[in-house]
C-alpha cells in the first residue's frame, strides 16, 4: 500500500485507515467479532495500520484493541478525547489507553473540538512524556471549517480530521490549501457519505473507462478520488465486511485518478 507523511514528524502512514464507528461496536460473541477479526487481517496483510476510534463510539475501543492484541497486528492507533473539563479529559485518555491496550497513542484528537482550549496542553504534555506520538482536531460539521481553519493557523497541530468525499468537497475551498500550507496531516471521514455515494450509483456498472485502467469497484474509485488531492494524508473507512475491507484497499495500492479521470468520474456519478 501506498503511504503519505505526517509533514510535521515525517511519519509515514498508510493511505488507507480504518474507521470503528459503528461497525466495531459489538459484543463478546463469535458471531460478532470473527467478521471483524477476519477485516483485520486482511487490513493487516494489505499494508494497513491506522485504526481510528473514539469513546464516543460505544465498545469499539476495547473491541479493536482486543481484537489487535490477538492478532498481534502492529497497528498505528489514533483515538480522540470527548467530554469536558481538564480531569474528565486526562481520565478519559486513560481509559482510551486501557482499552487500545496500549501505553502509547500514535494519534491524540479533540474530537468535535469539544473543550479543545481545555485539552490541547493536555495533549502536548502527554507527547512531552512520550505517551501520545502526535496530536490533532477533528470534526464532522462543515459549519466548523473556519474555527478549524484558525486552529490549524494558530496551534500547530499535527493533524486535522475532516469529511471529504466525491458529494461533500467544501473542505476544498480553504480547509484542505490551509492544511497544505501549514504542515498539516488530513485524516478523512465519512468518505462514502454513510453510504449516500453508493445509492446514487445503485444498478449502475463501473464505467468502462474506469475498469480499462484498472478500477474494479465503484468503493475504490470513491476513495481514489479522495487520495487524488494531494492534502489528503489517510482516508478513513469503516466497514465490518471483509469483502468491502477488500475493495477499501485496493484504492490504496491500485491506480490512481488523475485530474482528467477524477472529472469523468464526477460526470458519472451525476449523470
Amino acid at each position: 500500500m501506498r503511504t503519505r507523511t505526517i509533514p510535521k514528524t515525517g511519519t509515514s502512514v498508510p493511505v488507507i485507515g480504518l474507521g470503528t464507528w459503528q461497525t466495531f461496536d459489538v459484543g463478546n460473541t463469535k458471531v460478532e467479532r470473527e467478521p471483524l477479526a477476519e477485516v483485520l487481517r486482511g487490513f493487516f496483510a494489505a499494508g494497513g495500520r491506522v485504526i481510528d476510534s473514539s469513546p464516543m463510539y460505544g465498545r469499539a475501543e476495547s473491541v479493536a484493541g482486543e481484537l489487535v492484541a490477538a492478532g498481534k497486528h502492529d497497528a498505528f492507533f489514533a483515538t480522540k478525547v470527548w467530554t469536558r473539563g481538564l480531569e474528565a479529559g486526562k481520565a478519559q485518555i486513560a481509559e482510551s489507553m486501557r482499552r487500545l491496550r496500549s501505553a502509547r497513542l500514535d494519534l491524540l484528537q479533540i474530537h468535535n473540538l469539544l473543550d479543545w482550549e481545555t485539552h490541547l496542553p493536555v495533549l502536548r504534555a502527554l507527547r512531552e512524556q512520550g505517551k501520545v506520538r502526535h496530536l490533532g482536531i477533528t470534526h464532522y460539521a462543515l459549519g466548523s471549517f473556519g474555527e478549524m481553519e484558525r486552529i490549524l493557523r494558530s496551534e500547530q497541530v499535527d493533524s486535522v480530521q475532516l469529511p471529504y468525499s466525491l458529494g461533500v468537497r467544501a473542505a476544498e475551498a480553504r480547509l484542505l490549501p490551509v492544511a497544505a500550507e501549514t504542515g498539516t496531516a488530513v485524516l478523512v471521514m465519512r468518505p462514502f457519505e454513510e453510504g449516500e455515494l453508493f445509492a446514487r450509483v445503485k444498478g449502475k456498472p463501473v464505467p468502462a473507462w474506469a475498469t480499462e485502467r484498472g478500477f474494479e469497484s465503484w468503493a475504490q474509485l470513491f476513495l481514489a478520488f479522495i487520495l487524488a488531492h494531494p492534502a489528503v494524508t489517510c482516508v478513513l473507512p469503516a466497514t465490518s465486511k471483509p469483502h468491502h475491507l477488500a475493495q477499501n484497499v485496493r484504492a490504496g495500492s491500485g491506480p490512481e485518478l488523475d485530474p482528467d479521470l477524477r472529472r469523468k468520474l464526477l460526470a458519472a456519478v451525476k449523470g
